[in-house]
């Protein structure tokens, strides 16, 4: 049994939370310097430029490459051989997001969703927990931004609508956001289990580099045709037009019932923010 404190898991959450605000991810940036370089659009190639030229700043000056400082969406994975001691973990990874966000001078955009009162430290975080083998923790940071994830949508399809209605789902989905969701974006996509099973797919999605290849033939071929026919779309880089409306497009599935076909769409703008560790 291999016994960890909490306190270093504190301070990872605190460093990731920290440096993801401020860097977006290279691999991003290389798909954006791509999407610039083939842009058709004038006024798209220089929205382009222009959000490659903030990223260098944000990367240079550490500061939040958006205002949207987003809301902390953490995947901690434990081994089943792991003792955890120390504070409450929940407790910890709240404590690690308050410290970073405070020191980073962050926005904090959290707020109880009757009342609208802001909680003024930006917890708390979305923590999903899951025991896996081993003896190691794998902590994933996600900083969302909300002006992505409300375009993000969950749709209960019928087992007939197969393959192409998944497909539609998504599409029509990129289709209705438009320009709300920041583009060029990057979509996870997350097909079968329930509601909230789906959901959660899309939602990991989108921690894949992007340029990656889908260990599943079938997905992977399916993740190239929708990235296709969403820059197909010609909304374009911030809505500028254009053939760049999207990054990537990721996918997963997991087993369904019968009667039913759960297919959960979470869209990411192109200032994509996360950072994953392991203990």
């Amino acid at each position: 049994m291999r016994k960890i404190d909490t306190q270093v898991i504190y301070e990872q959450i605190r460093q990731m939370a920290l440096f993801c605000n401020c860097n977006v991810n290279e691999d991003v940036i290389k798909a954006l310097k791509k999407a610039e370089q083939t842009e058709t659009s004038a006024p798209a190639k220089f929205a382009l430029q222009t959000i490659i030229k903030n990223d260098g700043i944000a990367k240079q000056k550490d500061m939040p490459a958006c205002q949207d400082t987003g809301m902390a969406v953490v995947f901690c994975e434990i081994g089943q051989e792991v003792c955890l001691q120390g504070e409450f973990l929940d407790d910890a990874i709240n404590r690690g997001i308050k410290d970073a966000y405070e020191q980073g001078y962050f926005r904090k955009s959290v707020l109880d969703p009757i009342s609208r009162i802001n909680t003024k430290d930006n917890l708390p975080a979305v923590i999903h927990t899951q025991i896996v083998k081993g003896d190691k923790i794998k902590l994933s940071f996600l900083a969302k931004g909300f002006g992505s994830e409300n375009m993000s949508k969950v749709f209960m399809l019928t087992p007939s609508q197969g393959v192409d209605g998944i497909a539609n789902a998504v599409v029509e989905t990129i289709k209705q956001a438009d320009s709300n969701p920041c583009p060029p974006v990057i979509v996870g996509v997350g097909i079968g289990g329930t509601f909230e099973k789906a959901s959660l797919l899309a939602k990991k999605c989108l921690l894949r580099e992007v340029g990656s290849t889908n260990n599943d033939d079938t997905l992977a071929q399916f993740e190239k045709d929708l990235c296709d026919k969403i820059n197909a779309l010609g909304i374009g880089a911030q809505g500028f037009g254009g053939n760049n409306t999207c990054l990537a497009v990721f996918a997963d599935k997991y087993p369904t019932h019968i009667a039913g076909l759960p297919v959960a769409i979470n869209v990411q703008c192109h200032c994509a923010r996360h950072m994953t560790v392991e203990i």
